[in-house]
């Protein structure tokens, strides 16, 4: 079976945010990716396969060859299927545990390595800057290597979100307590910021504390972290003691 111009239009449609929000769709890619979604809530909607012998039972799914997924798939070597999923609607906040919130985060590897850092450290809820690249972007996805199925991400005005949050507010700034030194809560909440300009102004403003990572190098000339690395250590962290 070849695949249809309108699925073709369609699936290369999701590329861009304005249609997934149209159509309420996303792109998963991979067969990790792709079965981490299908065993998880997440509602399939259609799926494309060069082999339908793993996924025959599903009653939506299109056999299709090897040069029609290269024409839908943004993989440099595709992994034999594609699916599309329903984008599910947002859960509602909740202010409890530790709790990541990211200021205004563009690069689409970032975000989805941090969601997989969340899932990993047991942070259930991300909150995201509505200027943050879009968590359904196909890039993000094949970055959490289907992390998003299990941590909650949520798009809101964090600055009125911080304000109203009671909980204990970290940043990191270079200029913060030594986070080694730092004694830190269960229920918090680590802001993060731009990978170029950092946390804006007004976020910061509501700031409880800032911590920093030292530089341990001879020379100390680094200016900065990677803001997934940067994420990876300091959630590390605030994990230590328990």
């Amino acid at each position: 079976m070849s695949l249809s111009k309108s699925q073709l239009k369609l699936i290369t449609s999701l590329q861009q945010k304005k249609y997934r929000n149209k159509h309420n769709l996303f792109i998963a890619e991979g067969t990790k990716v792709v079965n981490e979604f299908l065993n998880s809530n997440f509602k399939l909607s259609q799926l494309f396969c060069v082999n339908d012998s793993l996924y025959g039972s599903y009653s939506n799914v299109s056999l299709i060859t090897t040069n029609d997924l290269k024409k839908i798939s943004n993989l440099k070597t595709p992994n034999n299927v594609l699916a599309l999923f329903e984008i599910p609607e947002e859960q509602l906040l909740k202010e409890e545990g530790l709790i990541v919130v990211l200021d205004e985060i563009n690069d689409p590897g970032n975000l989805g390595t941090i969601i997989r850092l969340c899932d990993w450290f047991g942070v259930n809820r991300l909150i995201c800057s509505k200027n943050t690249v879009d968590c359904y972007n196909s890039k993000v996805v094949q970055a959490t290597m289907g992390s998003l199925n299990r941590v909650a991400v949520n798009y809101t005005d964090i600055f009125d979100f911080l304000k109203k949050s009671n909980l204990p507010k970290f940043a990191a700034d270079m200029k913060g307590e030594n986070v080694y030194k730092t004694i830190l809560p269960a229920n918090a909440i680590l802001v993060m910021g731009n990978e170029a300009n950092g946390i804006r102004k007004e976020t910061f403003d509501l700031i409880t504390s800032t911590i920093s990572i030292p530089r341990f190098g001879k020379h100390k000339k680094t200016e900065s972290l990677n803001v997934a690395t940067a994420t990876a250590i300091l959630l590390s962290e605030f994990r230590r003691a328990f």
